[in-house]
This record gives C-alpha cells, structure tokens and sequence, in this order.
C-alpha cells in the first residue's frame, strides 16, 4: 500500500492505496469532485523528494506527498 497525504489547503485525510504508479493514483484522484480544482497545479512529492512525471513507479510503502501551490510575501 502506498500512503498519499493531503498538504496544505488541501483538507482531506490521508488514505492509503494499492498502486504502481502516479498515473494510478491520478485516476483515482480524478474521481473526487473536492480535488478536482487543485490536480492540474499540485507538486507531487514521492518519500519527501519533488518529482516531475507521472511514470514514477511505487512501492509497498512508499509516502505520497501533494503540495499545492502556495503564495506567500
């Protein structure tokens, strides 16, 4: 199982799901209206490193981290 966690505004409980890769996990994602507004401008960070695509493969275990953008002075 692959943990996902919710950053920032973002106001959702972690879940755990059994995946292989962020393009997995970004089907499931698209089914849930409340995420709909924040998938196209996430950053997406796989065990605390920012990665660029979505072909990044996962494993058991594995933590993943969506970062929203934020603005700040």
């Amino acid at each position: 199982m692959v943990k996902v966690e919710f950053l920032g505004p973002i106001s959702k409980e972690p879940l755990e799901v059994d995946i292989k890769n962020l393009s997995e996990l970004k089907e499931i994602l698209k089914k849930d209206e409340s995420l709909k507004e924040w998938l196209e401008s996430l950053a997406v960070a796989v065990n605390d490193e920012i990665v660029a695509g979505l072909d990044v493969e996962l494993k058991d275990g594995d933590k993943v981290s969506l970062l929203p953008p934020v603005c700040g002075g």
